[in-house]
């Protein structure tokens, strides 16, 4: 008996974890998985931030990866070493601000590579924003320099040396404008329960 439980955990670890098969369309994903629709529909309830920002977060943290980690440094140039921080998972969140976001959220054993703690840290941390640095919910660049240089380091400017992390925040953007368009054309079809997608 434990044996099959075990494997049934397994099993659906594995599809949790599994990435959906097309992550340029955002219709596509929440076909493939209603949880996360629901899921990136009440963190926009809860904390305000827009799905199609958020879906864009998680596309540029982790790709969809559940258990995405940043690469290992190289010793001598091709021993694994350490890795340069403790972000992973979907929001590629470090441990010192997931602890925090567990304690004031109350979301206490949250995971990093859940889907719907995921998105609802990126609402947590984003909600923030207009109070901290003056950012609107729907700005998607400049929501993701807060959140990669934290609000101070934003407030301070300390993102305009970086010309790497403004291309970053300016595809950030790009996307969460094609998942906006996107969204906007199955956002009501998503909406309707099983029976009345059965008979529509």
């Amino acid at each position: 008996m434990r044996v099959y439980i075990l494997i049934c955990a397994l099993t659906l670890s594995a599809c949790v974890a599994t990435r959906p098969s097309n992550v340029s369309n955002v219709c596509d994903m929440f076909e493939e998985r209603r949880d996360w629709y629901k899921a990136a529909e009440r963190t926009e309830r809860r904390w305000g931030v827009p799905v199609h920002v958020t879906m864009a977060f998680i596309y540029q943290e982790s790709s969809f990866h559940a258990r995405a980690r940043p690469q290992r440094t190289r010793l001598l140039g091709f021993i694994p070493w350490t890795r340069p921080s403790s972000a992973r998972g979907y929001a590629q969140a470090l441990d010192s601000t997931w602890a925090e976001y567990q304690r004031e959220s109350g979301n206490r054993f949250a995971r990093r590579s859940n889907f719907e703690d995921a998105v609802d840290f990126i609402g947590w941390y984003n909600h923030f924003s207009p109070q901290r640095s003056e950012i609107a919910l729907d700005d998607a660049r400049n929501l993701y320099l807060a959140y990669h240089e934290g609000h101070t380091g934003y407030n301070r400017g300390t993102y305009w040396d970086k010309r790497w992390l403004l291309d970053t925040a300016n595809a950030v953007d790009a996307n969460a404008e094609r998942y906006r368009v996107q969204y906007a054309n199955c956002r009501e079809e998503l909406s309707k329960n099983w029976f009345w997608r059965l008979f529509s």
